[in-house]
């Protein structure tokens, strides 16, 4: 997924239990490569859905490369990382994400998730709060908030049935057309503001060998959980995205998150005329809004 970085970013490696994790960072010029382990860490987390990928940030971590020691991984099982075969749960990705700031970050960090990756990010906020800084959450959900199952979209029956399984995934995510669509109907406010380029980086990272996986995991509904059980429980500094028109977890969802914890949840912002990935929609008003904070 290197071809779909910005200027000055290339990526590394660490290894986790599960498997190798690539992250990139800044390594060329024009940014001040020498002084880059001295910046404070800023942590970039995709989400999840067919061809998900550190991609999803590259509109909006170069806008901080200057100030802030970029880190932006592929998860496992996603991008250019380990695919290992493996059922996944939510205890992996708890586990990943600790492990990778622990091995990455000397001091704390300051993280930037979306969707699911973000609410996974408040659970370890909760129980490791040493390792954070602030969170800066765009629509934080666990799928499963309120006991509202909020998406599964295909019945489990023929999503756990052998063959089908791989069939679900070619038509649903391994082809253009289907990946385009994916975009523009589900994650997007606005289909004009789907690129060429969002859709080959997509396509690129659900055709990777094994990419089924991780991804059959999140539709099964493997990874869900109720977000409002914990939520509570968050003292980490903390701030709201959420776009306008988000599917599948809808802003007034997202009011009722964050009127659970007035405490740590500082400000919501709602974004308009954007999806559920306002960041890679329109990411001039997402830097912006982040700018405000990080400064």
């Amino acid at each position: 997924m290197l071809q779909f970085q910005p200027p000055g970013f290339g990526h590394k490696v660490i290894h986790t239990s599960l498997g190798a994790m690539v992250y990139y960072t800044q390594t060329t010029a024009p940014w001040a490569i020498a002084d880059t382990e001295d910046l404070p860490p800023l942590l970039f987390l995709h989400n999840f859905g067919g061809g998900a990928s550190a991609y999803e940030w590259s509109k909006v971590y170069p806008a901080f490369a200057s100030s802030y020691r970029i880190l932006a991984p592929d998860l496992i099982g996603w991008g250019d990382s380990a695919h290992p075969v493996w059922d996944y749960q939510i205890k992996d990705y708890l586990n990943a994400i600790a492990e990778f700031i622990g091995k990455t970050c000397r001091q704390k960090v300051s993280v930037v998730a979306s969707s699911l990756t973000a609410a996974f990010t408040i659970r370890l906020a909760i129980t490791q709060p040493e390792l954070f800084e602030s969170l800066f959450l765009v629509c934080p959900s666990g799928f499963d908030d309120f006991g509202q199952g909020a998406g599964r979209r295909l019945p489990l029956s023929v999503i756990n049935t052998p063959l089908l399984d791989n069939l679900i995934y070619a038509i649903g995510a391994e082809n253009e057309f289907a990946v385009r669509n994916f975009l523009q109907s589900f994650l997007f406010a606005k289909p004009e503001r789907v690129s060429q380029e969002m859709v080959q980086a997509y396509l690129t990272s659900a055709q990777q060998p094994n990419a089924k996986f991780s991804a059959l995991a999140f539709l099964r509904g493997d990874l869900y959980f109720d977000l409002t059980l914990y939520i509570q429980q968050l003292k980490i500094p903390t701030m709201f995205f959420w776009g306008e028109k988000a599917q599948f977890t809808s802003i007034k969802l997202g009011r009722r998150l964050a009127n659970l914890n007035y405490g740590a949840i500082r400000k919501f912002y709602e974004i308009a005329d954007t999806g559920i990935l306002p960041h890679l929609e329109m990411p001039e008003v997402f830097i912006g809004l982040l700018q405000q904070h990080l400064n």
